[in-house]
């Protein structure tokens, strides 16, 4: 498994450096070319009832974890207290997840000035029907955005697409005036329609496709999936409202 994990690793770094555009490559994340195709599911545990509605794995859910861990640690670092941990639900909830219980891990091992308590919030930002971006944003959840006052607020997204969401997010959030904003995203997608917002941390920059699994969803569909992978058109078609 570390061998393959290693190989993995390897085989990003070179086609980072080999096949992405000068204007496309980034210091801040791992990128993730337009040409890159990941890696066929045979090689990986796949629910039986998903594998026929899926093209391929795009990043496997140990290589996630590896890079939340090394969020985490930046996060740590930068942040000050109070903190106010708000997750973007639902597709939000397992990166929150596992990138909590590493900033956890962190301030177990911090010097006391550095060990301070985090409280947690969450919400939900409705934008999908089906894999399209239908442009209105839904505010769902948390009534008292007045907790959020003379706080460090770490908003955490699992992917910002167009970023329409998140700057409507940010602009309801700051006018509660909090003693910072950052955002964490575990994903960025390059596409056509990005309004230019970019997240405070990002773990993977991915090409213009539709992704499911590590909870991110198709109509609901696919949350229980480990990895990310990119879903195909008979799945989309399969599982279309």
């Amino acid at each position: 498994t570390l061998l393959f994990y290693a190989a993995v690793l390897v085989s990003l770094a070179l086609a980072m450096t080999s096949k992405l555009p000068e204007d496309k490559k980034a210091d801040d994340c791992i990128v993730l070319p337009d040409d890159y195709k990941g890696y066929g599911l045979d090689y990986f545990c796949i629910p039986r009832h998903y594998a026929p509605d899926l093209e391929y794995v795009l990043l496997p859910q140990g290589l996630i974890l590896d890079r939340v861990e090394k969020l985490a640690q930046a996060i740590h670092k930068n942040m000050k207290a109070p903190i106010v941990a708000l997750c973007v639900l639902k597709g939000g909830y397992q990166f929150f997840t596992d990138l909590l219980n590493f900033f956890k891990t962190q301030m177990c091992n911090a010097s006391p000035e550095r060990s301070f308590q985090l409280q947690v919030e969450f919400i939900r930002l409705k934008s999908y029907v089906g894999d399209k971006s239908s442009g209105d944003v839904q505010v769902i959840g948390m009534d008292n955005f007045e907790n959020l006052r003379g706080k460090s607020v770490l908003i955490v997204e699992d992917i910002v697409d167009t970023g329409k969401t998140m700057t409507h997010l940010l602009k309801k959030i700051n006018q509660f005036n909090p003693q910072s904003v950052q955002v964490a995203s575990l994903l960025v997608k390059r596409t056509p329609l990005s309004v230019g917002y970019r997240p405070d941390y990002v773990g993977f920059e991915i090409p213009n496709a539709f992704v499911v699994g590590y909870a991110l969803d198709y109509n609901e569909y696919f949350r229980d999936l480990n990895h990310i992978c990119v879903i195909n058109e008979a799945g989309k078609r399969k599982y279309a409202k």
